[in-house]
């Protein structure tokens, strides 16, 4: 998929397509990346005591990792998502 088809989908079609690929062939760099994005996300979507939670909690953001294409907090990672999917067309 290109970037406009990509841009096109749900957060959650995205997180799961990203998730699902990086697991699959053990990209464990993009999963760390999208942690590190999870904070300033929830930040962004106005969950700032979250934000407090997850940087001192490292199964927390795992946790959120598994579920972060949903609601506003998929929405906020969109671009993470995209920018992934796009470097791996066959995810």
């Amino acid at each position: 998929m290109d970037v406009e088809e990509l841009e096109s989908l749900p957060a959650k079609e995205l997180h799961d397509r990203a998730v699902r690929y990086a697991v699959r062939h053990g990209d464990f760099a993009f999963l760390w990346d999208l942690l590190k994005a999870i904070p300033a996300a929830e930040a962004a979507t106005g969950h700032s005591e979250e934000t407090a939670n997850d940087l001192s909690r490292v199964s927390a953001l795992l946790s959120d990792a598994m579920a972060a294409g949903e609601g506003q907090l998929g929405d906020a990672l969109r671009p993470v998502y995209v920018d992934y999917l796009s470097r791996h067309p066959d995810a």
